[in-house]
């Protein structure tokens, strides 16, 4: 890298960092601004689909892009590396392997699971934060069959799946189970009522925050292949073979406790001093953190405020590309000059799978849709994201609507 120009770098190859980086490349000149991307694999990788990783869906190859396929590595620095801290005051980033400094800085280094002081959840729950944490859930699952099928006098908990949590990750899981459960029961030959899902949800209600009618929908859906709502309870312990639920001390016995319950910034954003609410950094409407203007923090380690309501948008992949183009045009700003742009967030609205054919949600004006429909228009956003990341080739290679 040239000591003359100014260095942006970037942490992540999530939603956020891919798509800053894509823009980036697109907006700074060459001969005047290096670029590099951080990211402890060489691939990045679709989260909103881990889900179906996780059940066992889709194939894990699908969910992972290779990052010198879609960014130009001629124009950036992709280096493969583990952040270990960021250093605010001397402009450095701290690597396994080394050390970068720079002028500006995105941080984009995605969630790690919060577990809430819950005994025995680091020990004893499964979570779908990443790619191999996924297919180890895929395994799991699928051992507990073979397990069963060919023990003597297998123990029923082998094949009671817990889901913790009903938010947007749980459902999603959970409509992914009720198509794969079917599929792994003709395989290993085990009645299908020997298998139990049972989710478990502190609040009283599923996806808190949709419509009374969806939810009601995306339940019954649910219900109708066999899963289990235990609502208005709250997990107080994981041990190695059961969940202990609410004020009673309930015990239900189980093969494969998954958490979905919750998220935080990555543990890099605390440990290198940024002040954090609620598990992430509030950052300014321009999306840089207090007090360092050449910082600029998205996706799932930022809380980005809604000034009308004043409490932060839910993260999304939608709410991430959108701050992409934000960053990247302010960055271009402070740089070059102009006027620093506001983050505004635009909801498209919001689909939620539920496995196979079904999905519900609201499009654009609140439009409801359910069935086939939403599945259709949630596929459309899927690779609409694919598109903008890599073109037309991209979508064909991975896209929903593949057509071999």
């Amino acid at each position: 890298m040239s000591e003359s120009k100014l260095k942006v770098v970037v942490l992540g190859a999530g939603y956020a960092g891919m798509m800053t980086t894509k823009r980036l490349t697109q907006q700074l000149p060459a001969e005047e601004v290096d670029i590099t991307l951080v990211n402890n694999h060489n691939y990045h990788y679709q989260t909103t689909w881990l889900h179906e990783v996780a059940a066992g869906t889709i194939d894990v190859n699908r969910s992972r892009i290779m990052i010198s396929d879609v960014i130009n590595t001629k124009r950036v620095q992709f280096v493969h590396d583990t952040v270990v801290k960021i250093n605010k005051e001397e402009k450095t980033v701290q690597l396994e392997n080394g050390e970068l400094d720079y002028d500006y800085l995105v941080i984009g280094l995605g969630f790690e699971k919060a577990t809430f002081g819950i005994p025995g959840m680091d020990e004893h729950a499964f979570s779908i934060q990443n790619v191999d944490k996924s297919r180890m859930i895929r395994d799991h699952i699928e051992y507990q069959f073979a397990r069963y099928r060919n023990e003597e006098n297998p123990d029923p908990s082998m094949l009671t799946i817990v889901v913790g949590g009903a938010g947007f990750t749980g459902i999603e899981f959970l409509g992914e189970l009720a198509e794969r459960i079917p599929e792994l029961c003709k395989k290993y030959d085990i009645p299908r009522q020997d298998v139990k899902i049972i989710d478990i949800e502190a609040m009283p209600t599923i996806l808190p925050g949709f419509d009374e009618q969806l939810l009601t929908y995306a339940k019954e859906s649910l219900e109708a292949r066999g899963i289990e709502f235990k609502l208005g309870s709250m997990i107080k312990e994981i041990k190695a073979d059961a969940v202990i639920v609410g004020d009673e001390k309930e015990e239900i016995k189980t093969g494969t406790f998954v958490w979905t319950g919750g998220v935080q910034a990555n543990h890099i954003v605390s440990d290198s001093g940024f002040e954090l609410t609620k598990g992430k950094v509030t950052v300014d409407a321009t999306l840089r953190a207090s007090d360092h203007d050449e910082i600029f923090i998205l996706g799932d380690c930022a809380w980005v405020m809604n000034s009308e309501t004043g409490r932060p948008y839910p993260p999304t992949a939608q709410l991430a590309i959108q701050e992409a183009d934000v960053c990247a045009h302010n960055l271009k700003t402070m740089i070059y000059g102009g006027t620093l742009q506001e983050f505004k967030y635009d909801d498209k609205g919001t689909v939620a799978s539920l496995g196979g054919s079904d999905a519900m949600g609201t499009v654009f004006d609140g439009n409801k849709l359910y069935g086939m429909q939403a599945k259709v228009m949630k596929n459309v956003v899927d690779d609409r994201y694919l598109f903008l990341l890599g073109g037309p080739k991209l979508v064909l290679r991975k896209g929903k609507f593949r057509p071999f």
